[in-house]
């Protein structure tokens, strides 16, 4: 089994009375995503025996704006971001060099994870999963810009929320 650490840096105080045992959500969301992957995909740097470090952000939608509009060239929030080391330069590099492995950030904001959960009648809980899930898979190198991409990476999406005991996000 992986190990996997979680650092989660509290950005929007209303989180707190948003979700309860949002540190154990997470962890347990974080690992079993980790777990899903790394028995289902051949990821070089997963059997290095090396913690996997995910930094998490609970932020808000106006940070979530900021960043969009810096890195991704868009004025507007969304549910959530993910900046995976696995696309830096240097992270062959760092594999040899650190005793784990810092895959990246999760920024997800509040108030549009409220309004989608509404807007589609789920639980907050339930969504915030699937928000993290779908980051994790974002730092471990999955993408959805082509179809076929897309088709993988949301079918892990399902699968990992299944083991958690939340039903298809796709489903209509």
């Amino acid at each position: 089994m992986t190990k996997t650490q979680l650092s989660i840096s509290l950005n929007e105080p209303a989180w707190e009375d948003s979700l309860d045992d949002i540190e154990n959500i997470s962890g347990a969301v974080v690992a079993q995503a980790v777990e899903f992957v790394r028995g289902n995909e051949n990821i070089d740097f997963m059997n290095l025996d090396k913690p996997l470090l995910v930094n998490l952000c609970l932020s808000d939608d106006n940070e979530v704006r900021t960043l969009n509009r810096e890195f991704r060239g868009m004025d507007r929030p969304t549910n959530v971001l993910s900046f995976a080391n696995i696309d830096a330069e240097d992270f062959e590099q760092s594999l040899d060099i650190y005793d784990e492995i810092e895959l990246g950030d999760i920024i997800i904001a509040l108030e549009t994870l409220k309004r989608e959960a509404a807007e589609k009648g789920i639980s907050l809980r339930d969504h915030y999963c699937h928000l993290l899930t779908h980051g994790v898979l974002h730092l471990l190198g999955f993408d959805h810009i082509e179809d076929e991409e897309a088709e993988h990476m949301e079918n892990f999406e399902i699968k990992i929320l299944e083991l958690l005991n939340i039903k298809n996000p796709y489903e209509e």
